[in-house]
């Protein structure tokens, strides 16, 4: 059997000549979000989401009472208002609350 022979670390590597720092280094942390999903309850973006909310329960409203021709012209006026309203509320909500 051979005898191993035990080597202390600072045998193997001599200690660096570097004076060791007496305190930390400041650092800045960064957040891949930095913006919180409460700020989703901003009034103005509540607002905008029960306005087109209520257009879309009266255009349920219409249909059900049988007003098609008024459900239709609704119909036409959101097809258009939804997504510039959507991509409006968007663009307020990151213009705003990003950091």
């Amino acid at each position: 059997m051979r005898k191993t022979k035990g080597f202390t670390f600072r045998k193997i590597l001599p200690p660096s000549s570097k004076p060791s720092l007496t305190r930390p280094r400041p650092f800045k942390a960064y957040s891949f979000v930095p913006f919180s999903p409460l700020a989703m309850l901003d009034p103005t973006i509540l607002t905008i989401g029960g306005i087109v909310l209520g257009i879309a329960i009266i255009e349920r409203i219409l249909e059900r009472w049988g007003v098609i021709d008024l459900v239709d012209q609704f119909a036409k006026v959101m097809r258009f208002i939804l997504p510039v309203t959507f991509y409006s509320a968007l663009f307020y909500f990151f213009a705003t609350f990003i950091l």
